[in-house]
């Protein structure tokens, strides 16, 4: 399919089959995440894959028991960082000079576009961080969708107490939103069979101050 019908295909799936999604296309949508687009490239975030069963059990009851948990193949929680710090930073800058085999003096100003966030408050890094977060979540759906695997972002969860769970506050981390990998259980998912309702162009295009359409 085209990269269209492939977006018209997708839909949040409400219930799955359970049947395990094979580990090359989840290689796939792991590795899309990691060439995802990020503000300077800096990804500060990190991607938890969750397969294990008894711990995606006792996730579930922390995710208002939605039934995807339990039922797809993999959960995906991305985790933001909580705040930007120097040490971070200064881990990214020296990951580039490597790879790009340059000095680190090469990126002083990227340095400090970094230290401008370790800067800021918490909750100010926190929200620029989740909302980097996003992106890679936004590329993932795509990835998955383009290997006909079905998705479902959630935000629907208790933060803290997943947190809790899973010790991501020792890390410096905060989860703020899921994505269930599986496929779509067509007998019990309601909007499996339901056309696709988005807002009609003429609607959400904007162009050089006039609507498009």
């Amino acid at each position: 399919m085209d990269i269209l019908s492939l977006l018209n295909w997708r839909h949040a799936s409400k219930r799955m089959n359970g049947a395990k999604v094979p580990a090359e296309k989840v290689d796939t949508i792991l590795e899309s995440i990691r060439l995802s687009a990020s503000s300077m490239g800096l990804q500060p975030y990190k991607v938890l894959v969750i397969s294990n069963p008894e711990l995606l059990e006792k996730i579930r009851p922390l995710a208002n028991n939605q039934p995807q948990i339990t039922e797809a193949s993999h959960l995906l929680i991305f985790a933001a960082w909580s705040k930007v710090t120097e040490e971070r930073v200064q881990a990214y800058i020296s990951n580039m000079a490597a790879v790009r085999k340059v000095p680190e003096s090469s990126f002083d100003v990227l340095k400090g576009y970094g230290l401008h966030y370790a800067s800021q408050s918490a909750e100010q890094n926190f929200n620029w961080t989740s909302r980097q977060a996003y992106i890679a979540l936004g590329t993932a759906m795509v990835a998955a969708a383009s290997l006909e695997v079905d998705s479902t972002p959630m935000e629907g969860f208790n933060g803290a107490a997943v947190d809790e769970l899973l010790g991501l506050e020792e890390l410096g981390l905060r989860s703020v939103a899921f994505l269930t990998l599986g496929y779509r259980d067509t007998a019990n998912d309601w909007l499996a069979s339901l056309p696709k309702v988005r807002t009609p162009k003429h609607e959400l295009f904007i162009e050089d101050g006039q609507l498009v359409y």
